[in-house]
């Protein structure tokens, strides 16, 4: 059994890491709501790209005439990433910007696969999914808001873990999951805290380290670019991104990549000089065809000009652990079931958390919750849990 020195530790713990990260949790919990079905509000609000239907078969383009195509729409850009819709193989997507460097000026063409047709011209970058992502993401501030979402997310865990710690002593006169109906409001509300809190407990852990993951994602980025990519590509150390007139066809390169990977499917190509590429390369990144493995990329570095493969590197543990958490965070590996299993699970940690906030603006109203509620901790407990 902990001693009354340690629950007083993990009690502090608890409080504290709990006031501070409530508020930024109910918010990244209200905006990653919508987020779960964000497949299925883009179909009803209309913003979703589906290819036109025509006979099963029906050969694609090349994908030097698809992306000619998106390219005649915006002269003035460079195509920076293409990618096949999750969801329809008949659909290209291609991102346009100013310049390969990463940007918020961009602009997205959908391309038919069959027709080389602009399908039409989405806008990512506005509108009620684009401001909940964005808070849900980096609270609008880029780069500083992931990092401190992240601190919030390893706050959160320690809230969670501190919890368990002190549940033990709070429920030794109690049932497991009993609700005291016959008390008071607050009572009650501190039972259903310490209820739903203890039946979310491994859904809440899992999405707050995934999330906390996911915040890191740019560093370990440039990490792994720094780390491996640097050593791969030392050969080419010094040169120009490679002109637009000079490279080959993006259809024979596409053509090298999967016959390097026949086991994966074409998930996005990075264009020379981006974010996920070299200067002297289209790096193509190629998924698993099982929905466990679909997320793990693997990437095939084709020279630009000559279509030969530089390298097909393994990606180290700590891009896989970041390639498995983002689905694993919104529920995306499941389907439908698993996205209403997610959405359940995270209105009761809303009901949590809001609960936890207003047992501790309530703890000394009209007196003491602890003394009302009969615990008997060794120190003042955690407001937010109420106990």
């Amino acid at each position: 059994m902990a001693s009354a020195r340690s629950l007083r530790v993990w009690a502090w713990l608890h409080k504290w890491c709990s006031l501070v990260c409530t508020v930024f949790m109910l918010l990244l919990c209200l905006t990653g709501l919508p987020l779960i079905f964000h497949h299925e509000i883009g179909h009803l609000l209309g913003t979703e790209v589906e290819s036109p239907p025509m006979p099963a078969g029906t050969p694609h383009a090349s994908l030097d005439r698809i992306m000619a195509a998106a390219r005649a729409t915006h002269p003035d850009r460079i195509v920076q990433f293409a990618s096949q819709s999750d969801d329809d193989e008949n659909v290209w997507f291609f991102t346009l910007t100013k310049t390969p460097a990463p940007t918020d000026d961009f602009r997205s063409v959908a391309v038919d696969a069959r027709t080389a047709k602009v399908l039409a011209q989405p806008r990512f970058d506005e509108g009620f999914m684009y401001v909940m992502f964005k808070l849900h993401v980096d609270l609008f501030a880029g780069l500083p808001g992931k990092l401190f979402l992240g601190f919030m997310g390893l706050l959160l865990l320690v809230a969670i873990v501190s919890g368990v710690v002190l549940y033990a002593p709070f429920m030794r006169k109690l049932d497991f999951g009993e609700v005291r109906r016959d008390k008071s409001p607050r009572i009650k509300w501190l039972d259903l805290h310490n209820l739903l809190g203890i039946v979310t407990l491994t859904w809440a852990f899992v999405v707050g380290t995934t999330g906390m993951i996911n915040t890191w994602a740019d560093l370990l980025i440039k990490y792994w670019q720094y780390d491996q990519l640097s050593v791969l590509l030392a050969p080419y150390a010094g040169q120009p991104i490679v002109a637009e007139a000079e490279r080959g066809s993006m259809q024979r390169q596409l053509e090298v990549a999967q016959a390097r990977t026949p086991d994966k499917k074409f998930s996005f190509v990075a264009f020379p000089g981006t974010a996920f590429s070299s200067p002297h390369h289209h790096t193509f990144f190629m998924r698993g065809k099982e929905p466990l493995t679909s997320k793990l990329l693997q990437p095939v570095l084709v020279d630009a000009k000559t279509a030969e493969i530089t390298a097909a590197p393994k990606l180290p543990w700590y891009l896989t652990a970041l390639l498995v958490s983002q689905p694993l965070h919104f529920g995306d590996y499941g389907g439908m079931p698993m996205q209403i299993i997610w959405a359940l699970l995270d209105i009761a940690t809303i009901v949590v958390l809001g609960s936890g906030l207003y047992l501790w603006l309530k703890r000394k109203q009209p007196k003491s919750l602890a003394d009302e509620a009969g615990v008997r901790l060794p120190a003042p407990t955690a407001p937010s849990a109420g106990r």
